[in-house]
């Protein structure tokens, strides 16, 4: 586009930050995110190093009629960024922990490792995602459906205050009293209301789990998961499990028990001390041996190895689906459609626990929806291009598969390459989905942010 270098020429006096139009070196990196999958072509992108840069940034969009797309670290799709402005916010990296208040407040950069990191030597700990590696303020605004989740709740369930850049480029702190609705909204929304540059959030004082994961054969797939099931059910919510059908790679880079293989894969947090940790999770060892069982008391510095879920970018295939139960004829409709029998693409067919703390609303109710499922089921597979079609072939036809025991639709942060309004609706009570369009109509009512879905 011919005014590519317009754009960015006269934004680059504006700000600390770069700016890059399409020709420019340094355009393909600032737009690249972690799910490879999905493309972003947008006419100008921008790495603020501020706040105050994405201010101006935005002002410079709304001056010049763009569009503006956000990511930070890639990891969930957003509305692809063919024309218009991509603001890239992995340079905001300012993190502020206090230990007395138990609080941090991070910017819109930070991926959830830097601040498990920060937080440890206090014997604190956040309410962070599977992967460390995943950016700390998408994920809270899609609700944030961690490993300690039954015992404390959403991520969003603790945030206490934010920093936004609204569709006029102006700069507001919100929280429970200053703008309430948007503070409502923001949490757990995901809504493309404003550009939320800097988050607030309390920690929790947990040093150490008794955690990791247990990985058994394929073949014992059909006694676990219906095993699996009942014993989630019995669990105190000092306890967040979860259990994923696992087909690897035979890639030198897994170890040689998974390789190439379809395994089970228990994954397993207990908050509190080994011997309650070790009864509570007997059961469970006891209705198979073991391929590799790496559940022991361990510094909560070390929560990724639970999931170990990927850290390089990769293009992957994802849905979801929330369960309002998990009978065994949930359980046999998983195991026909993902089970080790079957020659599928899928990486991973997981089923969540939820229930517990992921069940109350915190202080100040956010927007959290469908809180009273009782599980989710996840799909996940490789999206190179020969295989798209076989994917989603296969990951749709387990979601099929479980549709008669769902509970309305995905949770927000897991609703994969599904952004048709009608499904996107799924994520929340028809009341949430009236109160979100408000919010946007009264924030964005020119629709100048597009990095969100739309609900009509």
């Amino acid at each position: 586009m011919a005014t590519n270098g317009i754009y960015a020429s006269a934004l680059r006096s504006a700000i600390d930050g770069e700016v890059f139009g399409s020709t420019d070196p340094g355009f393909e990196a600032a737009c690249l995110g972690f799910n490879l999958a999905h493309e972003f072509r947008p006419d100008i992108a921008v790495l603020p190093r501020s706040s105050r840069d994405v201010a101006a940034a935005v002002r410079h969009a709304a001056d010049h009629g763009l569009a503006v797309h956000v990511q930070a670290t890639g990891h969930g799709l957003g509305t692809q960024a063919h024309g218009g402005m991509l603001i890239n916010t992995a340079g905001l990296q300012e993190l502020d922990l206090d230990p007395e208040t138990r609080s941090v407040r991070v910017g819109a950069g930070v991926r959830w490792s830097k601040v498990i990191a920060a937080a440890a030597p206090h014997g604190l700990a956040p309410l962070n995602g599977s992967s460390p590696d995943i950016g700390v303020v998408g994920y809270t605004m899609g609700g944030g459906m961690g490993p300690m989740g039954r015992t404390f709740g959403f991520a969003a369930d603790h945030v206490t205050a934010l920093r936004m850049v609204t569709a006029s480029g102006d700069t507001l702190e919100v929280d429970a009293v200053r703008e309430p609705e948007l503070f409502w909204a923001l949490r757990g929304g995901k809504c493309s209301v404003g550009i939320v540059t800097q988050l607030r959030f309390d920690l929790h004082p947990v040093a150490e789990v008794y955690g990791g994961g247990i990985f058994f054969a394929g073949q014992h797939a059909p006694e676990l998961f219906h095993a699996f099931g009942p014993w989630a059910r019995s669990l105190p919510e000092s306890t967040t499990a979860s259990m994923a059908l696992l087909r690897l790679p035979d890639a030198p880079e897994f170890p040689e028990p998974l390789r190439g293989k379809t395994t089970v894969h228990l994954r397993y947090v207990h908050v509190g001390g080994d011997q309650q940790g070790a009864a509570l999770l007997a059961p469970m060892r006891g209705t198979a041996g073991a391929l590799v069982d790496m559940v022991a008391m361990m510094p909560y510095s070390l929560i990724g190895s639970v999931h170990q879920d990927p850290t390089d970018p990769m293009p992957a295939w994802d849905a979801s689906l929330l369960l309002g139960s998990l009978d065994a004829g949930a359980i046999d409709a998983l195991l026909e459609t993902a089970g080790p029998q079957l020659r599928i693409p899928l990486i991973l067919a997981e089923l969540r626990h939820l229930g517990g703390a992921f069940a109350r609303q915190p202080e100040h109710p956010n927007a959290v929806g469908r809180r009273d499922a009782a599980f989710a089921v996840n799909v996940v597979g490789p999206y190179a291009p020969p295989l798209r079609e076989a994917v989603a072939a296969s990951g749709l036809a387990v979601l099929g598969a479980m549709e008669p025991w769902s509970h309305g639709g995905p949770s927000i942060n897991f609703r994969g390459f599904s952004w048709a309004p009608q499904d996107v609706r799924k994520a929340w009570e028809p009341g949430h989905v009236e109160r979100l369009r408000r919010v946007k109509a009264g924030w964005d009512p020119d629709s100048r942010f597009r990095f969100g879905y739309q609900l009509d």
